[in-house]
């Protein structure tokens, strides 16, 4: 069954969308759950294999809200070759969504180097630090990043990466953006964006299992079939619920929906690339743990290099 909340948000009046005073409230709430230098930044340099290059694409700066600045860091192919097919991976564009990042550094640390020998590789582990450290999926200024991947990005998270993509990687390929989906969509998540909208809440049952998001515009049916194969033998896929969906959308294959990703802003619709799609564990299940939701995600990866390698 659909989790529905029993109590109005406690911030804001229902039907009213928020104000000023409402955001300042909901930032008031957030707090720093863990740390965004010793969790990705330490061990991403620790583990930065011969064949990668950092790269410091800006600052995260929300200091008019007396918050710290973060930096902002991805990793790029040391010796990269125009011939070569281009791979871009992101996470953490959902800071609370762990297995997003620490998966994209289980894959730097074990995988990147021998992928590197066949194709250009950019990876962008933790696009919003601010939201890792306070476990959140929306930014300071109660914007959820995942919808603001668009020109004039009101979300400095996006804006940054997007620059950042369009400086090291003008042409992409191959694009696979990590998520999760857990518990707290539903529980704080899904009626905080109600009560911030003015809008009653619109929940669906949270799937349990891994699958995966493609863009209607460019589904490439076979790509997602073998990435939901190889990470089969890591976790279980999500099975649909009783209206034959996953989270309100038709499946368009076992453990496979898809979203118009360029119209609503998303991260897999900001390059053309032909194989795109987005990755979602549920960190939650009973039947999976934290450290098999990482290597999901690390074989989700290997897997779409390996597609797009193969040709």
């Amino acid at each position: 069954m659909t989790p529905t909340p029993t109590t109005p948000y406690p911030i804001g009046t229902p039907g009213t969308p928020w104000g000023d005073a409402e955001r300042a409230a909901w930032l008031a709430r957030q707090r720093v759950q863990r740390s965004h230098a010793a969790e990705v930044l330490a061990p991403l340099q620790a583990s930065l294999p011969a064949e990668a290059e950092l790269i410091h694409y800006g600052e995260l700066n929300y200091t008019r809200l007396g918050l710290p600045r973060y930096p902002l860091v991805a990793v790029r192919s040391r010796h990269w070759q125009a011939e070569r097919p281009t791979v871009l991976v992101t996470g953490g564009v959902h800071g609370y969504e762990t297995s997003g990042v620490q998966g994209a550094l289980q894959w730097l640390a074990q995988d990147f180097a021998r992928h590197a020998q066949h194709a250009n590789l950019l990876l962008l582990p933790c696009i919003s630090p601010w939201g890792y450290e306070t476990i959140n999926r929306w930014n300071p200024d109660a914007l959820d990043p995942n919808r603001q991947f668009k020109l004039q990005s009101p979300a400095a998270e996006a804006a940054l990466a997007m620059a950042c993509v369009a400086q090291h990687a003008p042409r992409v390929d191959l694009h696979i953006d990590l998520h999760a989906t857990t518990d707290t969509d539903n529980s704080e998540f899904g009626p905080a964006k109600a009560a911030r909208d003015g809008k009653p809440p619109d929940l669906h049952p949270i799937p349990d299992g891994f699958y995966l998001v493609a863009d209607t515009e460019r589904d490439e049916p076979a790509f997602q079939a073998a990435l939901i194969a190889a990470v089969r033998a890591v976790t279980h896929i999500a099975e649909p619920d009783a209206s034959g969906q996953l989270i309100g959308s038709p499946l368009l294959q076992p453990g496979v929906i898809a979203y118009a990703k360029r119209a609503l802003g998303l991260c897999g619709g900001m390059t053309a690339a032909r194989y795109v799609t987005t990755t979602e564990v549920y960190p939650d299940s009973p039947r999976t743990t934290p450290a098999q939701c990482n290597e999901a995600q690390r074989v989700a990866v290997n897997a779409a290099v390996g597609f797009l390698v193969r040709g």
